[in-house]
């Protein structure tokens, strides 16, 4: 996973409708990517940062607008 998030480089100054939305879609596809990275992580990596498939089934079950 990337250490960096998309929020953090986002410029919060533009309040605009259009902005606001552009922002959550891109909060949403960045989840989803997320996510995905997550299934595809191995037992090792899991055991690493002390995770359990429970745990990323649980994550990859929720729809994208769920943080």
């Amino acid at each position: 996973m990337s250490i960096y998030s998309h929020q953090s480089m986002t410029n919060h100054h533009d309040t605009g409708l259009f902005g606001q939305l552009g922002e959550t879609f891109q909060v949403w596809r960045d989840r989803v990517r997320q996510r995905r990275e997550l299934t595809q992580w191995t037992d090792r990596d899991l055991h690493d940062v002390g995770l359990s498939w429970s745990d990323i089934a649980h994550e990859a079950e929720k729809p994208f607008w769920r943080a």
